[in-house]
């Protein structure tokens, strides 16, 4: 088992949804991810949604509400390997009505493109982190309604870790 890294990292992400379609980062090994990042010290969960959104997808999202906290262990290619315990907290959020896809002035090091995907083939997607692809569907089929628990739990890298 990898070794612990201390300290826990907020990270604020955001689930753009429009008439059927998820706004999504493509990143390099063909992984799709939705947009945010890391909360700095100091820094508001909401500030660090429209700060990472900025940066990754050149817009600030509107009407941001936190429809999902997970803990997530994020294996680390270090050697020896180790792990950083992250909370997510997913955001549903808009982009302004005239927004296209682009990357922002800051993208994500291994990002490549920001694109709509329909919501009909994410399911043949891989997703970072992997445990997006198990969420997302509760999420999407449940439109402004609650999805349920708000904590969804604890997930590592992988199924097997």
């Amino acid at each position: 088992m990898a070794e612990l890294i201390p300290g826990v990292r907020n990270s604020a992400r955001a689930l753009i949804l429009r008439d059927g379609y998820l706004l999504l980062l493509r990143k390099e090994g063909d992984v799709y991810a939705l947009p945010g990042g890391g909360q700095d010290t100091g820094e508001s969960l909401e500030g660090a949604l429209q700060r990472e959104c900025r940066e990754e997808i050149d817009t600030d999202v509107l009407s941001p509400s936190l429809v999902q906290v997970c803990d997530y262990f994020k294996l680390k290619r270090t050697e020896p390997p180790t792990r950083r315990h992250q909370v997510d907290f997913l955001f549903r959020a808009t982009v302004p009505d005239d927004y296209t896809p682009r990357n922002g002035a800051s993208p994500d090091k291994r990002q490549l493109d920001v694109l709509w995907v329909e919501v009909d083939v994410l399911a043949r997607l891989a997703f970072s982190p992997y445990y997006l692809a198990s969420v997302l569907p509760r999420l999407i089929s449940t439109g402004n309604a609650a999805a349920g628990p708000l904590y969804a739990g604890v997930y590592h890298d992988s199924p097997d870790s």
